[in-house]
């Protein structure tokens, strides 16, 4: 406590005060002298008391700063006592949680990007190894030209899979860690669902699908229409991959006063009971899944849903077709 330049300097100067009054005090007379000692003394002993008293809290205050720098955010120093080092001590915890909490978020953050990797590196496995495969046997100078082009073919097949699968990945990644800003904008329904047939005419044109829209126009909701049609898409293109050749596939959408429901149906083999609660899960595969089916449409599409405040249901039957509700609330009404 002594290398402490104030408590020398309050040391010398209490010392240097006394001497000067006891100095004065002994003209007066020696009892004023005594009793200017005295008084003196006893006052400076207090106040060096409280100084050290004071001194080693301190100290305990820069520990406890010291463990949290340490990353011990578990330090609870809250003190309800009155005083400028009790608020002190407050102030730190109220710190110390802050800091707790931004850890966990950035441990939470670091686990859904080793997540991330870990999917991808999973999922370009198997079309990795394919190509490699094709790729020795293409090397070869005396492979026919029909073996050549259907392994070409292939390679470019696996390659497409791969950007989009990639592609779809790094997307949910960015909503699940809250980089993605979804705009609030008035989306016509009916110029949306537009957009949403467009890029699956030529799936439905070769299945030979029924495909029934039902154009109520003027119905809106407010969302960012680019993200909801890429939602809508992995949802119809699920349709389309269940529906049997000839089949149907209607869409239909409704507004009140809670919420604008779009409604996309089909009348294929339908989703068994069983497994309805896992099919928005990533990479979940059901019994009906199509063949390269890597099961993260529906997971990218109840997220893009669910970061606007909406909701999706499944309404399913076995051999009967299965219908999904996607529902946008109106305003403050929102879930």
């Amino acid at each position: 406590m002594l290398r402490n330049k104030e408590i020398r300097f309050f040391l010398t100067s209490t010392v240097l005060i006394l001497g000067i009054g006891m100095l004065l005090g002994y003209m007066h007379s020696p009892v004023t002298a005594v009793y200017i000692a005295i008084v003196g003394g006893s006052l400076a002993i207090c106040y060096m008391v409280w100084m050290a008293w004071r001194y080693q809290r301190i100290i305990q205050l820069s520990g406890y700063l010291r463990k949290i720098m340490a990353g011990d955010t578990a330090l609870d120093v809250r003190d309800n006592r009155e005083g400028d080092l009790s608020i002190l001590k407050n102030e730190i915890y109220k710190m110390t949680r802050m800091l707790s909490e931004q850890q966990e978020g950035l441990q939470k953050d670091k686990e859904k990007l080793t997540d991330a990797i870990s999917d991808i590196s999973h999922q370009i496995k198997t079309p990795l190894t394919s190509m490699t495969v094709m790729a020795d046997l293409l090397s070869d100078p005396n492979i026919e030209m029909e073996k050549r082009q259907e392994f070409t073919y292939h390679i470019r097949r696996q390659l497409e899979r791969m950007e989009w699968l990639v592609s779809s990945l790094l997307k949910l990644s960015k909503i699940d860690a809250g980089t993605t800003l979804f705009s609030k904008e008035k989306v016509e329904v009916d110029q949306l669902i537009q957009e949403v047939v467009a890029p699956m005419e030529i799936p439905v044109e070769l299945k030979e699908i029924e495909l029934e829209i039902e154009e109520k126009p003027g119905m809106t909701f407010i969302g960012d229409k680019n993200w909801t049609k890429e939602a809508c898409i992995n949802i119809l293109k699920n349709a389309i991959e269940h529906t049997p050749y000839g089949g149907k596939v209607s869409i239909s959408y409704e507004e009140n006063a809670i919420f604008t429901e779009i409604r996309i149906n089909d009348n294929g083999k339908g989703i068994e009971k069983a497994e309805l609660p896992h099919i928005f899960k990533r990479f979940y595969k059901g019994s009906q899944a199509a063949d390269g089916s890597v099961g993260i449409g529906l997971a990218m599409a109840y997220s893009i849903v669910a970061h606007q405040q909406g909701d999706i249901e499944v309404i399913s039957e076995s051999e009967k077709g299965t219908t999904f509700l996607i529902k946008f609330y109106q305003g403050e009404t929102a879930r």
